[in-house]
């Protein structure tokens, strides 16, 4: 199918690729199918795009990837919803607010997306208790681009 896209204009996405989020996502609960799209080559980045609203695009990453320890226990609730099995069936982002300049970007580890990778099923997880932030820095050094080096 044809999807327009924030970031990436009109592309081509398969079924397979549509993630189900059955109640939507906290403040856009009428945005209920999504895609998860690489946001560019080579970068750890992600787009949680909605597949209703071309507008609705959210930039994500692992956390694993940045926060050293980031842990998230899924309550039963969760685990029974999203239909998971085994543990290796799921995929955890967190949002990004994106920042000028860049390396001030932040993530939201209170509130991660969880996805059943297999089931095609997410939710995003509001983290109420524990030690995690709405903002937390995700780049410890200034990012520098090739050709400062």
């Amino acid at each position: 199918m044809k999807l327009e896209t924030k970031y990436q204009g009109l592309i081509e996405v398969s079924e397979e690729q549509i993630i189900a989020f059955e109640k939507g996502i906290p403040a856009f609960e009428s945005e209920m199918s999504f895609v998860l799209l690489p946001f560019e080559e080579g970068t750890p980045f992600y787009v949680l795009q909605s597949t209703k609203t071309p507008e609705v695009a959210f930039i994500v990453i692992s956390p694993f990837d940045f926060v050293t320890g980031y842990q998230v226990k899924l309550p039963d609730s969760t685990l029974e919803m999203l239909e998971i099995e085994q543990p290796d069936d799921v995929a955890t982002f967190v949002m990004l607010t994106v920042k000028d300049p860049f390396q001030d970007t932040t993530a939201n580890l209170q509130a991660p997306v969880i996805i059943n990778s297999k089931k095609q099923k997410g939710k995003q997880l509001l983290l109420s208790d524990g030690p995690y932030k709405t903002r937390h820095a995700i780049f410890k050094e200034p990012v520098t681009s090739k050709e400062e080096k």
